[in-house]
């Protein structure tokens, strides 16, 4: 299985006081079934590939429901990551 690493932070941002735009977006990839870590800048998620439309669209509605002004995201494939490794480790 595909495993994505999403990374978002919802602006506006005030450091220890996550508005509604920010526990909203939270909320919604947590109900779409991603288990969240929310760290002191953004936050983050492990995601199967198929998942992956589901939980950014129910972030980017609830963020812009609730007063984000912009939504940053950053997936990355940690499966890929993964596979780079085990070639390279080949290649020694």
């Amino acid at each position: 299985m595909a495993v994505l690493q999403v990374e978002f932070t919802i602006e506006p941002f005030v450091e220890g006081r996550p508005g509604p735009h920010v526990t909203a977006a939270i909320d919604a990839a947590r109900a779409a079934g991603a288990e969240v870590d929310v760290g002191p800048f953004g936050s983050a998620c492990r995601v199967a590939r198929a998942d992956l439309p589901e939980i950014l669209a129910a972030v980017g509605r609830e963020a812009f429901a609730h007063g984000a002004t912009h939504l940053s995201v950053h997936v990355s494939d940690e499966s890929a990551d993964a596979h780079r490794s085990d070639s390279t480790e080949g290649a020694r």
